[in-house]
Parts: C-alpha cells; structure tokens; sequence
C-alpha cells in the first residue's frame, strides 16, 4: 500500500499574504509533497483577522517556490467570481507553476459569496452551478474561443484565453453528502474532503472517480505542550466545532462567533489533533490513508507554522512515506 502525499494547509483567514509564502518555502524546504491555500473573502470570525486575495498569493508562491505543489482549498467559481474570471486566473497560475497546479473547487459558504447581496442558494442549486461553472471553466482552457455559452446560470460571449498552460490544471472538487459526491465523482479531477470517510471515497470512485486522486484534510494544533495546543485550537478556531450545514449558511464572521459562543475548548479539541506527539499524527494519517486517501494536508493552527514544521521534517515525514502494509479485511 502506497504512503499518500502529505501537503500544508495555509490558512489565508489567520495569515497575511507574505507569512502564507514563507511558510510555502519553508513547507517546500521541510519535504512537504504539496501546499494548498483558502480562498476567502472574509475569515470565519473577526479575530481570525485576515483574508488575503489567494490569486495573487498564489502568483507569489509560483515565484518564491520551485518543487512543491500547490492548490486552492478551495474556490468558489459560481457567485462571487464568474467561472470565466476563475478560468483566466487558474490558467495564469497554472502557466507561472508548470505541473504544479491544481484548482480545488467547491459550492462555496454564504460567508463569502453574498458580497454582492446575491441571494444565497439552495444546496441543489449550488451543485448545479458549480457543474455548469466547471463545463465553462474546460471550455475556456481548450484556447478555443467560446462564442456563445448560454447556460441556465452563465452566459459567455467571445471568449478566448491567450495565456494557458501547457496542460489545463486537475480540478479537485470537495464534497460532503451523498450528491455531492457524486458531482465530485462524475466532475472533478479528484476529491477532497476533510474527514477519513472511506464511504465517500468509494462512492466518488463509483460515481466516475476511479484512479483519481482524493485529498483529506487533517486538522491539528502542535504546541509546547498538549494544554497549550488545546487553548490556541479553541482560540484560532471555534467554529470548527460547528455542526451540519452551518458552515455554509451564516452571512458573516460576527453571525459565526455568536454560533460559536457555547463552544468549549473541549469540542475543539475532539475535532483538531492537539498534540506534538509524532506517532498520533502518523496514526491520523493512517486512518486517512485506510480509508482510501492518498493525499493529505495538515492545517496547524495559529501563528507557529514553524513548529508543525519542524516536527513533520524530523519524525512525521520520513516515517509517513515508508511503505505500508494494507490492513486485513
């Protein structure tokens, strides 16, 4: 059994835009196979304080980096931004990293995308227009000129993209619950989901995924020590611990610290691996890779990149990649 590739999350909602390149570099330095960077236009909460524009973090990445990969985790390209504007952006980004780019995509939160007081839809409605913003976004990447796209969400005239790649980015779309899975399965270039959930694995293979890549997203906190780890999660993400749909609903990041105010340090702590124990994140990743991922990123929470770091180069790296053996049926 394959080890999967392990990546670094940026989280542009806690960073500036020059701390998320340096920590690409240094994740690029540390041995890191990927980095993937949030595409937001507000933090989840005010005291996350940050949301830099990722197009133009990205073009810093492409520059300050020479190996690693990197992805959105991920953008939205039906409301906020027309899928022809996300199309010009990947391609350029995609054509300043050769073979390095991938563009994570997903429906999107209400958070973000109602900036224009457009009217949120329904989840049914947000897969719909995710679907049709892929078809548009291929379509632009062939450099032929798209003349006349009329769908029931877009409408493209004219359109011709001059600066691509050499090969158009994989489009990784995330999704949770069973149609959206299946959008996942029957669109996308791989998946990317944020829990070890072998079921939505299989199913997004069924649905058209076979050989195709899944990305899982592990969530962790590396500190002096576990209490300290505990304190920053709860501190830096509260909202993690929000259930269901919720994370997809609210308007802004005051409306999320008022969800989050009945959060505990300890309902964090049950979702974010709060540890600097090298074996508990090999065991995560395991369970990740049990279940069928062969990519997972890490997201460290709070301002010491550096220590997660550190602690991936020196004990979690170098034993993650050593092959493994498939566990008994």
């Amino acid at each position: 059994m394959s080890a999967p590739k392990l990546g670094l999350h940026l989280s542009a909602e806690e960073h500036p835009p020059g701390f998320l390149v340096q920590t690409a570099t240094k994740a690029e330095e540390a041995g890191f196979d990927f980095v993937t960077v949030s595409d937001h236009f507000h933090p989840w909460t005010t005291s996350q304080g940050e949301s830099p524009m990722v197009w133009a973090v990205l073009g810093a990445i492409a520059q300050a980096t020479e190996r690693v990969g990197v992805g959105t985790a991920v953008t939205c390209p039906t409301i906020r931004t027309h899928p022809a504007i996300v199309a010009h952006a990947a391609a350029t980004v995609a054509a300043m990293m050769p073979g390095r780019f991938f563009l994570g995509v997903g429906t999107g939160e209400r958070l973000n995308e109602s900036i224009h007081g457009d009217r949120w839809p329904s989840a049914p409605v947000r897969r719909e227009m995710l679907a049709e913003a892929v078809e548009v976004m291929r379509a632009l990447w062939t450099g032929d000129v798209v003349r006349a796209h009329r769908g029931r969400h877009y409408t493209v005239e004219h359109a011709r993209l001059f600066t691509l790649p050499d090969a158009p980015p994989p489009i990784v779309v995330s999704g949770f619950g069973p149609q959206a899975v299946e959008l996942a399965g029957r669109i996308g270039d791989g998946y990317m989901h944020v829990a070890p959930d072998a079921e939505s694995v299989e199913a997004f293979r069924a649905a058209g995924g076979a050989g195709k890549p899944c990305y899982g997203k592990l969530d962790t906190c590396v500190a002096a020590d576990d209490a300290t780890a505990r304190r920053i999660a709860f501190e830096t993400w509260p909202t993690s611990a929000l259930q269901g749909e919720i994370g997809q609903e609210l308007a802004t990041p005051e409306h999320y610290e008022q969800a989050a105010a009945t959060v505990t340090e300890e309902h964090v702590a049950e979702g974010i691996l709060c540890s600097n124990d090298a074996k508990q994140h090999l065991d995560a990743i395991a369970e990740y890779a049990d279940a069928g991922f062969d990519h997972v990123v890490v997201q460290q929470c709070g301002s010491d990149q550096e220590r997660l770091i550190a602690l991936y180069a020196q004990e979690v790296l170098p034993d993650a990649r050593a092959p493994r053996s498939r566990p008994p049926a």
